[in-house]
């Protein structure tokens, strides 16, 4: 099968970070590649600091996290992870802790919340009794994290508990499990920052309601002010959430037709991808030429670089964050005194991803 450039790239990466370095003809004929096609990806991610060349090898850069941790042995073990769904966003999250801990000798199972209230407590309970010897768990916080007397069942767990993609303020009793989640403020502030290094002053925020959605305002809000930048109306969303997608979407499109109208507004960040594929054809059908009159990053990378006109987006490593989640959880099964050790939070940053639709220089189209 094919790959496309990012899916390239992403492997590239992987094998790169795991091994350390690795010679161009042995990680060509790994990937399946031909010598010309690779030394152009490792060329465009050099470029980017991704990687290093050094005589004919292709090494992970110096100063940066190096190759992932070897995985402890755990054979035996079982590890239950509780996580809403196991499509879009979270398909990923979970390949990567399955990944880890059937490649420790240890077996996964899996307890699906679907958002339902009180289940993912139910499905955490279900795990425990048929052999879980830890968890992984995602609940269902509807700002990501727990509201005053929400979440301390998973801080009263006798078992290793690691939030996935979750987090507790300090002084909730489930502030004190290990964490582990993708840094969803950093992400927006990058997206705010590339788009202000492009020549953009009033750069608007559309998100959809979502665990995720207070991270990117906080990361939004703080990369705005620090840049000088703009003020820019808040979408009316975030005074009344949608009833619905059709309003979410009607709504978001007379938003940013307003706002580049009245020249409030010259770029946007949308999430998710999902959401600006639906929302572009809109805007370019009311005249809103994209990227010319408004440039876009979205949020997520699920499908971004599958639009006619590819997305530029901020993708968290979702593989990542389920790995190192696993690690985690794999380590505290495997020390003696499981309550002595060391708590540990552990933020991993999002990439952002250049293409079309924020008309930079040099995109990938």
């Amino acid at each position: 099968m094919r790959l496309h450039v990012d899916q390239r790239h992403e492997r590239v990466l992987q094998l790169v970070r795991e091994r350390g370095s690795l010679r161009v003809a042995e990680l060509a004929e790994e990937l399946g590649m031909s010598a010309v096609t690779l030394r152009r990806d490792v060329e465009a991610l050099a470029a980017q600091g991704l990687v290093e060349r050094m005589h004919g090898a292709v090494v992970w850069p110096s100063g940066a996290p190096g190759p992932a941790p070897a995985v402890p042995s755990a054979e035996g073990l079982v590890v239950g992870m509780v996580v809403p769904t196991t499509e879009y966003y979270y398909a990923d999250v979970v390949r990567g802790a399955r990944e880890t801990v059937e490649a420790a000798g240890a077996r996964l199972t899996i307890g699906l919340s679907r958002y339902l209230p009180d289940e993912d407590a139910a499905q955490a309970r279900r795990l425990l009794s048929t052999g879980a010897d830890g968890l992984l768990l995602t609940p269902t916080w509807e700002s990501g994290r727990p509201e005053a007397g929400e979440g301390l069942w998973a801080a009263e767990q006798e078992t290793p508990v690691v939030l996935v993609e979750r987090w507790a303020p300090i002084g909730h009793p489930a502030a004190r499990l290990d964490r582990v989640r993708s840094d969803h403020a950093h992400g927006a502030a990058e997206a705010v920052a590339h788009l202000a290094g492009l020549g953009h002053r009033s750069i608007a925020l559309a998100v959809q309601e979502s665990p995720t959605a207070p991270r990117l305002r906080a990361g939004y809000a703080a990369a705005v002010a620090a840049l000088g930048l703009s003020p820019v109306p808040a979408s009316p969303l975030e005074d009344a959430p949608s009833c619905s997608e059709a309003d979410r979407f009607e709504r978001t499109l007379e938003y940013l037709c307003e706002g580049v109208a009245g020249g409030n507004v010259t770029a946007a960040i949308v999430h998710s991808d999902a959401d600006a594929i639906v929302l572009i054809p809109r805007l370019q059908a009311r005249g809103v030429r994209v990227p010319e009159d408004l440039a876009v990053i979205t949020y997520d990378d699920e499908v971004a670089a599958l639009a006619d006109l590819p997305l530029t987006a901020v993708a968290p490593d979702k593989h990542a964050v389920g790995a190192a989640a696993a690690r985690l959880l794999l380590s505290r099964l495997g020390t003696p005194d499981k309550d002595s050790a060391a708590r540990r939070h552990l933020d991993i940053l999002p990439t952002l991803r250049v293409r079309g639709s924020c008309g930079a220089a040099g995109a990938d189209s």
